[in-house]
């Protein structure tokens, strides 16, 4: 996965979080917090908060003491109901480390510097070791116990991004498989997903489950389904031949949120049914990304995005070069079977024949099934016929043209 991909889904990753903490419809990782200054313009201006939880945000510690130290400077405070300690009147710019001690547990943030606006807020989290301690112990039991029925969704944070390259999209799949019981579920066989029909390359990248596979344009998700989440990446190229494109994809199992990122380019439109909000983001290195959202989608449901305004370059050099290449290859074998016999004129001129009548049929079959552009097989349709004329006019002239009764016949 290239390096803008990988900036991309964490850009997602931290605004999908950051949107769950403010909605509180799902809490934060404590661990990923713990220590961390968090930007709180609501507070009065040099005004620091620590709280100070056990295990879990909510589970608030108080009447514990919190001291804030900047060099041999230092002030306590103690932690209300909340388990939110207090420190006001702090000087603007100046750096500060909170600390406390929780059952002989020392816990310290990150520094952090007071902002010249608005305050902050800390937060120290005691026994997250031992919670996770706890969490591995009961997830190696579960994976012991014999799986029970039940059902597993793609988790909120499951996400399609696009990047372009050439005339090709790079798809990649970034899913949580979720499953929020105790124990392995069976859902009744594998989770089966097929990929569009145009994707070209498909595979599992990086970070993937090893019970995810791709086979051709399937992919396949082995069960039963660990508690928890199993991660699945998958990376595809679809290619496009006009400005205008429509992706597809239905989901084997129920989607819990629409989350969708196409790389912004020129003055490309991004819609779908699916999405109630658009915005754009970017990454570290400049790359602009369009990002829709929206309510999830039943299993069996099919996620729809329309692709207006995409680059598409010229094939016109392309078909200069091939048809130069063409002329090329068509003087020299001219010149070849001049110097020849006329037997291996007429082997070569036919061999050349039926290679573009074959081209031609795959053309028409590609036209029908719709994997090539209008444009496209006109142009290359046109090239082919204007050199079997040409051949057949060589065949003409040098007298080894059909015989009557049939071109299998000696000239």
């Amino acid at each position: 996965m290239s390096r803008s991909a990988i900036l991309v889904i964490l850009a997602m990753t931290i605004g999908v979080a950051l949107a769950r903490a403010t909605n509180a419809q799902q809490m934060p990782d404590p661990s990923q917090i713990n220590g961390k200054a968090i930007p709180a313009p609501e507070l009065p201006t040099a005004t620091v908060t620590v709280r100070v939880v056990r295990e879990s945000i909510g589970n608030n510690i108080p009447q514990q003491i919190v001291k804030v130290t900047q060099g041999s400077v230092s002030r306590t405070a103690t932690t209300d109901e909340q388990g939110r300690a207090e420190f006001k009147d702090l000087p603007a710019g100046s750096s500060w480390r909170a600390e406390t001690t929780v059952n002989g547990e020392a816990l310290v943030s990150d520094p952090f510097t007071v902002p010249s606006a608005g305050g902050l807020r800390v937060i120290l989290v005691a026994g997250i070791a031992q919670a996770k301690a706890r969490a591995e112990a009961d997830a190696a039991k579960a994976l012991e116990a014999p799986p029970v029925k039940g059902t597993v969704v793609f988790g909120g944070d499951s996400r399609v991004l696009m990047q372009f390259s050439d005339d090709a999209l790079q798809v990649f799949y970034v899913l949580d498989i979720i499953n929020n019981a105790k124990n392995r579920v069976d859902i009744g066989g594998p989770i089966i997903m097929d990929l569009p029909r145009e994707a070209a390359g498909a595979g599992t990248r990086e970070g993937s489950s090893p019970t995810a596979t791709v086979n051709g344009n399937r992919l396949t998700v082995l069960g039963p389904f660990a508690p928890g989440t199993t991660p699945v990446v998958v990376g595809y190229t679809l290619r496009y031949d006009s400005s205008t494109f429509q992706f597809q994809q239905a989901w084997p199992v129920a989607l819990q949120n629409v989350t969708v990122g196409v790389q912004k380019v020129g003055s490309l439109q991004v819609s779908s049914p699916q999405f109630i909000q658009t915005r754009e983001v970017s990454t570290d290195d400049g790359i602009a990304f369009v990002i829709g959202g929206g309510s999830g989608l039943p299993a069996g449901g099919k996620l729809t995005v329309n692709l207006a305004n995409l680059p598409v370059h010229s094939w016109t050099p392309r078909y200069v070069a091939l048809t130069l290449a063409g002329s090329v290859i068509a003087i020299g074998i001219w010149l070849s079977v001049r110097r020849g016999s006329r037997v291996d004129m007429r082997s070569t001129l036919l061999a050349r024949r039926d290679a573009l009548l074959k081209e031609l049929e795959d053309l028409e079959r590609r036209r029908r099934a719709g994997t090539i552009g209008t444009e496209r097989y006109s142009n290359r349709r046109q090239k082919a016929i204007a050199e079997l004329e040409h051949i057949y006019g060589e065949l003409d002239e040098a007298g080894t043209g059909p015989q009557g009764g049939g071109e299998g016949l000696a000239a």
